[in-house]
């Protein structure tokens, strides 16, 4: 039976709280009524979702998702008109502000999405991922966010840079997600410990180290919880800043080709002796609404974009001043589905401390 029900108290969620959050561009009440009462009968039987932006209904991601019985509630805020940097959101009643700490953004560009789900408005968002823009909003909000392998699912970026993704409140909610936009899904059994790497800086970054210890002490409850078991082998990659800027800018130089083509080669190394790698997802914290500075958030996330892995994030727990922060899994091409197991049971080992 479809869960009408479940799409009327999501509405009558985001009417509530969004003037508040932002997290919304449009909300689409009768629509999404009129559909959910027609999705009985299909497997996600009127599960409300946002999806990102004003044209994210048009996205494969949505499509799949309505035609497995989904129902899409609204389109949520990205950056605005003029905005040069990404870790925003613009809604329909202002800036899109952090759940946990106003005073900051929740990172973006899938902004609205994580700030919806992670504010319990819906339980799934879609998102796209071209530099961190899933993974970015999820640890910053505290939820679990996924970037699929590069290619796996169609894209409208000419560069091949961003992938579809999506945002739930925990690993498991994205199992639903991905059984609707993949043509054959097989689960994949875990097999713990599972051997992996972990890296705190990717041999490049400048990481907040508050922020670094909040994931070393999340690894370190993964290995005591018997979830991995750290392989002693680093993970030195070169910054991959120029050569992401270039392949966006469409301007190739033989710089970037050398640097993407040494990256490749040290992951593809790792990926023969360890199916996972750990870093932290941002190095730093969520900034304010005046915008990054000279930092990047990005630093540890645009180099699987550039590669095509699959990575996502799960909460690994707070600083001292109540922002979240996020332990990023990175693994194989097309290891999406042993992946999202992988995060569940890192899930189960992580409880979430508030601060």
């Amino acid at each position: 039976m479809a869960d009408a029900g479940g799409v009327g108290r999501a509405l009558e969620r985001i009417g509530r709280e969004d003037p508040r959050l932002c997290a919304f561009v449009e909300v689409w009440h009768g629509r999404a009524l009129a559909d959910a009462g027609r999705a009985g009968g299909l497997p996600l039987a009127g599960m409300p979702f946002a999806v990102k932006g004003r044209t994210g209904i048009r996205s494969y991601a949505a499509r799949r998702l309505i035609a497995a019985g989904g129902v899409a509630v609204g389109s949520t805020s990205v950056p605005g008109p003029g905005t040069s940097w990404q870790t925003w959101g613009l809604g329909a009643h202002g800036r899109t502000v952090n759940p946990w700490r106003p005073d900051r953004t929740p990172g973006g560009s899938s902004a609205g999405s994580a700030v919806a789900v992670a504010a319990h408005l819906v339980g799934l968002a879609t998102g796209s991922d071209g530099a961190g823009s899933v993974r970015i909003p999820a640890a910053w909000c505290g939820v679990f966010g996924l970037k699929t392998t590069n290619g796996l699912l169609p894209s409208p970026d000419r560069t091949g840079l961003a992938s579809a993704g999506v945002l739930t409140r925990s690993a498991a909610g994205a199992g639903p997600y991905l059984r609707s936009v993949l043509d054959a899904y097989e689960p994949v059994p875990t097999v713990l410990p599972v051997p992996a790497v972990f890296s705190p800086d990717l041999g490049y970054a400048e990481v907040d180290p508050e922020v670094a210890a909040v994931v070393r002490r999340a690894v370190r409850r993964l290995v005591a919880a018997g979830v991995v078991r750290l392989v002693d082998r680093a993970c030195g990659l070169l910054d991959p800043r120029e050569a992401w800027q270039a392949v966006r800018a469409g301007a190739p130089s033989p710089r970037a080709a050398e640097i993407r083509r040494a990256n490749d080669t040290v992951l593809d190394a790792l990926f023969t002796r360890s199916p996972l790698l750990l870093t932290p997802t941002t190095s730093n914290r969520p900034h304010g609404h005046d915008g990054p500075g000279e930092l990047f958030s990005t630093a540890l996330t645009w180099a699987f974009n550039l590669s095509g892995h699959p990575a996502a994030s799960v909460p690994a727990g707070f600083t001292a001043d109540g922002c979240p922060v996020g332990l990023q899994l990175v693994a194989e091409r097309g290891a999406d589905v042993s992946l999202l197991a992988t995060a569940c049971a890192v899930e189960e080992a992580l409880p979430a401390v508030r601060p």
